[in-house]
């Protein structure tokens, strides 16, 4: 995430799949901060997720959203 304030700690957040050659990553929407490459056995099987933390760094915010990995969406 580039700014401050785009998400919120406690909110929920949906993110969408996007698959590379070898890879996917999410985007929160609505496109408010990118995921790393993820590994097809990593892929998530929900959506939506809960903020659970914003940490400010030299290079951004990173927001850590928690999934409950239970229930699948898809």
């Amino acid at each position: 995430m580039e700014r401050p304030n785009l998400v919120q700690q406690g909110q929920e957040v949906e993110v969408v799949e996007s698959q590379l050659p070898t890879s996917y990553y999410y985007t929160i929407l609505p496109a408010v901060g990118m995921s790393a490459n993820y590994q097809f056995r990593e892929r998530l099987k929900n959506t939506k997720g809960i903020v659970k933390e914003i940490k400010e760094t030299p290079r951004g915010y990173y927001v850590i959203v928690e999934f409950d990995e239970e229930e699948p969406a898809r």
